[in-house]
């Protein structure tokens, strides 16, 4: 083993077998730092590492890979601004997490994180109370005088933006909005109008520049679009919330029977 391979084991970062499919040609014309991120981006991918592993430090790196410290940084640098590793200054860069998510099951955001082990917040964009718009009268099924809660904020998981999220609610389930603090669910039942059923559509789009900003990715990234449109037990529509989910964090799990 070499000398940076038995150092990045002893400081607790990622095997030196996870980098071994790396390979650096300084023949080709790519950049070595494009080189050394998109083999890191694809070890990543292929599950070599795992959610809130420890990376290599840059100069660890560059001894495993045989490149300088100004390569390893500026790859690292890159896949930090892809939001696929996650640096803390002072303790080092961790692959960022990554959410699996069950569609059998009627959670939200927040139950679900927290059964992961994940600290769910919410940075929050618009609550508010005001006169419902045509194509949300249509959706929620409500009379047209109708006053609705709109909700809008960026969910994250430790501290990572995970999903841009836009909430519709008749405003006689969400009087007051600015109460809601975290799980929209948890209020919900709270006040007596929890959801029982949902229906969820999903289609891939690319991230125009408002999402692109709020979600820290670049421009035409790919998000998955979620349409859920969640029921109380008599019928009545509760919410139709739009989510637009990272998609190099998000995972959705469908289990099938015969």
């Amino acid at each position: 083993m070499s000398r940076a391979a038995a150092k990045a084991r002893e400081r607790g970062g990622a095997a030196p077998g996870a980098l071994s499919a790396i390979r650096v040609d300084p023949a080709d014309q790519t950049p070595l730092y494009l080189q050394v991120r998109r083999g890191l981006a694809k070890a990543i991918q292929e599950g070599r590492f795992k959610p809130e592993e420890a990376l290599p430090s840059e100069r660890d790196l560059a001894g495993l890979l045989g490149v300088s410290r100004v390569t390893a940084r500026k790859a690292l640098d890159a896949l930090s601004r892809e939001g696929v590793v996650v640096r803390r200054h002072g303790s080092g860069n961790y692959i960022a997490p990554r959410l699996e998510q069950p569609l059998s099951r009627l959670t939200s955001f927040t139950e679900e994180l927290r059964q992961r082990g994940f600290t769910p917040s919410s940075r929050w964009i618009r609550r508010e109370v005001a006169p419902a718009l045509p194509e949300e009268l249509l959706a929620l099924g409500i009379s047209p005088s109708s006053r609705v809660a709109r909700l809008e904020r960026v969910r994250l998981a430790d501290e990572v933006p995970m999903a841009f999220e836009t909430s519709v609610l008749p405003a006689a389930f969400v009087a007051r909005p600015e109460q809601v603090k975290g799980s929209l669910y948890e209020y919900l039942r709270e006040q007596g109008f929890e959801p029982v059923r949902a229906l969820q559509h999903f289609r891939a789009v690319n991230a125009g520049p408002r999402h692109a900003k709020l979600l820290s990715i670049p421009r035409g990234a790919a998000l998955v679009h979620v349409t859920r449109i969640s029921y109380l037990a008599d019928g009545r529509i509760v919410e139709v919330t739009q989510t637009f989910c990272r998609n190099d964090y998000y995972e959705f799990v469908v289990e099938l029977r015969r």
